[in-house]
């Protein structure tokens, strides 16, 4: 893989690694770096898969990963117990969907479908940080390249060029491990100071929050009408083209089901603010999440809904809340049929009570109890990779 297969190396610009905010800017600005073609690094071909549905793969216990399109948890759908027919310690990517977005690193040996291409390295130092750096630089290739009417197929992987540090005409291998591993190390450092400045790190039930989860299947439900629990209201319209990305600290939110609906954080006019501290459903795609802070709002079809009992209005109960509207309308919408505000005026919940009316404490100290349960293998992983 010398310097004759590829361009000559060129100077650092920015981007080829994606943003990199902290200290390690300083090093990046020092390297050199090449262009490399995807398909010369990589055997790019589908990956082996059983002609299989769904329910005949996936089993509750399984330990076998299924990867499949999903943009999300990289990319695994779920378990199964079938052997294994792909090699781990590669890297896999949809061919069905815009870009690099699927493109993971896969460390177990896994199982795959036809559409999810396999990329097996051809050279043979390879990790989950040199991983983590070429996927970066092809999402950076890629973003603005491909859509839904021209995908990032097979053939387009092959062609794709990407940057790579480079030292003497070859493929820096050495600086792309140290620099994954510092800055792993500094976001862990990062991720223990929020965890201890928010409180999260206390991760023991208390009685309260042990008994509310041995109650939960015996927790008795009522329906609600939704507009005597909210105010709902549209939000405003402010469309991609109008806003400026990363421009400032205030959310700016679009219908994803994505990093809690934010698309960027902006500077705009304030003036078209939504006030925080309600739940907020992506009207064409009925996406429900708990907004905390004031936002600004990419569609005027999306809805905030406010809780009508301002002495009730957490933000654990209002996670509750979004949870049982997601449960309770989930089902009946769809982009074909969106929700709206004319439409949720008849719509009901299901809520949990005591005596017949809202149960908000139980709400609270359930939602306190999934949390803690939640972020214990993180508070773990933490503090196991700061005793390294």
């Amino acid at each position: 893989m010398g310097s004759k297969q590829y361009s000559q190396t060129t100077k650092h610009r920015g981007g080829r690694l994606g943003k990199v905010i902290s200290p390690l800017n300083n090093q990046l600005q020092k390297v050199e770096w090449g262009e490399y073609k995807l398909g010369d690094l990589f055997e790019i071909n589908p990956t082996k898969y059983y002609r299989l549905q769904n329910e005949e793969i996936m089993i509750k216990n399984g330990n076998v990963p299924l990867i499949s399109n999903s943009s999300t948890d990289n990319g695994v759908m779920g378990f199964s117990n079938l052997k294994a027919i792909n090699n781990g310690n590669t890297i896999t990517c949809s061919d069905t969907t815009v870009g690099a977005d699927t493109m993971y690193y896969q460390e177990k040996d896994f199982i795959g479908y036809s559409h999810i291409q396999h990329l097996v390295p051809k050279f043979k130092v390879f990790n989950q940080a040199i991983a983590s750096v070429i996927i970066s630089a092809c999402r950076v290739s890629t973003s603005d390249k491909y859509d839904y009417g021209n995908k990032f197929n097979r053939v387009a992987m092959n062609n794709t060029k990407i940057q790579l540090p480079t030292k003497k005409g070859k493929i820096d291998f050495d600086f792309m491990e140290s620099f994954m591993t510092e800055l792993e190390a500094e976001r862990i450092k990062e991720l223990e100071a929020y965890l201890s400045a928010s409180g999260l790190k206390d991760y023991t039930l208390t009685a309260e929050e042990q008994k509310a989860l041995k109650d939960l299947e015996s927790q008795q439900f009522e329906e609600f009408n939704v507009i005597d629990i909210f105010n709902v209201k549209n939000t405003g319209n402010i469309l991609s083209r109008d806003i400026t990305e990363n421009s400032g600290e205030t959310p700016y939110l679009c219908a994803s089901s994505e990093n809690n609906g934010v698309s960027s954080y902006i500077s705009y006019n304030e003036e078209s603010l939504d006030k925080g501290n309600c739940v907020f459903i992506g009207g064409k795609t009925f996406v429900v999440s708990y907004q905390e802070k004031d936002f600004y709002s990419n569609d005027s079809h999306n809805l905030a809904l406010y809780l009508k009992t301002e002495t009730e209005k957490s933000r654990l109960n209002q996670l509750y809340f979004a949870t049982c509207i997601n449960k309770s309308l989930g089902h009946k919408y769809s982009w074909g049929d969106s929700i709206s505000n004319r439409k949720i005026q008849k719509d009901t919940v299901s809520l949990p009570v005591k005596n017949k009316k809202l149960d908000f404490s139980t709400m609270e100290t359930l939602i306190s109890a999934i949390q803690k349960l939640v972020i214990k293998d993180v508070v773990l992983y933490v503090d196991k990779k700061l005793m390294k």
